[in-house]
């Protein structure tokens, strides 16, 4: 009986990269296409025939398919699901006609849909895109960014896998936001997106030799000493506290410096807030004091602070409020 084809393959994907069974069928078989396309110009440099029939899709696969034993119909990007149901309806109706067939020729690798992130990015920010993305920088969307970031964490915090994921998405939004924007930089300060991802791929090439290079794996702890070994001499920094973002959160800020400081073996006397100048530096000292004695504690003080106001918080939005009372008459009026 004969036999018609319904080749799927990704639009992600080059056009001739196509799994060795198909290319087997596209060189022998009859191939049919609704139009011309890369693939179809693809198959016919490798010797292959493509043709594009005049009228409707089902009739020209049936005549070719009576009159040859197999028929390729190379389906569009949405995968021809029109074409597939009413060809499949006409072969239940008619089962001698012929026997219809899904072959795979390529699929999404991994991450595919990254590269649709990328395309529409590119759409809203290119001439009769989006005006208000288009009128963005880098300054402007600075707070985007965080808000975002601040967000998947309570998404973490709140372990609410599905918000998770959608802010996580609004976070690659800004990455890919970012990287657009930069395509339209003076040339000797642009970069795009593939820029972004090969530092990063290259980053982890270099910073993890026992999975890349085929060095021994070790503790955690010495997988975590040669990663910051490795990292002090890319960036060959001067201090221990380079790097630290200095506009996240004074706790945390308060934190990351305490911890490095630590890490190295430094030592310097808190500053005691009995002797501080003014209020507002005795607090300072009195909080750096706290979050010292978090750490020793090995406690996070940001997430501690964070939980018990939460907490301050819910207890607020469940008690009533009383009204203010009214000043006591003036004896003197």
């Amino acid at each position: 009986m004969p036999r018609i084809v319904l080749l799927v393959t990704s639009p992600r994907l080059p056009a001739g990269l196509l799994t060795a069974a198909a290319w087997d069928v596209v060189r022998t078989a009859v191939v049919l296409a609704g139009a011309e396309s890369e693939l179809a110009t693809a198959i016919r440099s490798a010797g292959g025939q493509v043709r594009v029939p005049d009228g409707p899709a089902v009739p020209a696969l049936l005549d070719a398919a009576a009159a040859h034993d197999t028929v390729v119909w190379l389906a569009g990007p949405a995968g021809d699901e029109a074409l597939a149901r009413e060809l499949g309806l006409r072969l239940a109706r008619e089962p001698g006609l012929a026997e219809m067939e899904l072959m795979y020729g390529s699929w999404d690798p991994p991450g595919a849909r990254l590269l649709d992130a990328v395309a529409v990015l590119d759409r809203l920010l290119s001439p009769g895109g989006d005006p208000w993305k288009r009128a963005q920088t880098h300054q402007s969307l600075a707070g985007f960014l965080l808000e975002e970031c601040y967000e998947a964490y309570d998404a973490i915090v709140a372990s609410d896998t599905d918000s998770l994921r959608e802010e996580l998405g609004d976070v690659l939004l800004q990455v890919v936001l970012h990287a657009r924007l930069a395509e339209e930089l003076p040339e000797d300060e642009r970069w795009t997106i593939d820029d972004v991802a090969g530092g990063l791929v290259d980053k982890m090439i270099r910073r993890n030799p026992h999975v890349f290079a085929g060095a021994e794996a070790g503790t955690l702890e010495e997988i975590t000493a040669n990663w910051e070994r490795i990292k002090q001499a890319e960036k060959s920094r001067t201090s221990v506290l380079d790097g630290i973002a200095l506009s996240q959160p004074a706790l945390s800020l308060a934190a990351q410096i305490l911890d490095r400081a630590t890490r190295a073996t430094l030592t310097a006397p808190l500053p005691p807030p009995q002797t501080q100048p003014d209020a507002e530096s005795a607090l300072g000292a009195a909080l750096l004091s706290t979050v010292a004695e978090a750490q020793a504690a090995g406690l996070d003080p940001e997430s501690a602070l964070r939980r018990t106001t939460l907490a301050y918080a819910q207890t607020l939005s469940t008690t009533k409020s009383h009204p203010t009372p009214p000043p006591p008459p003036d004896p003197s009026s």
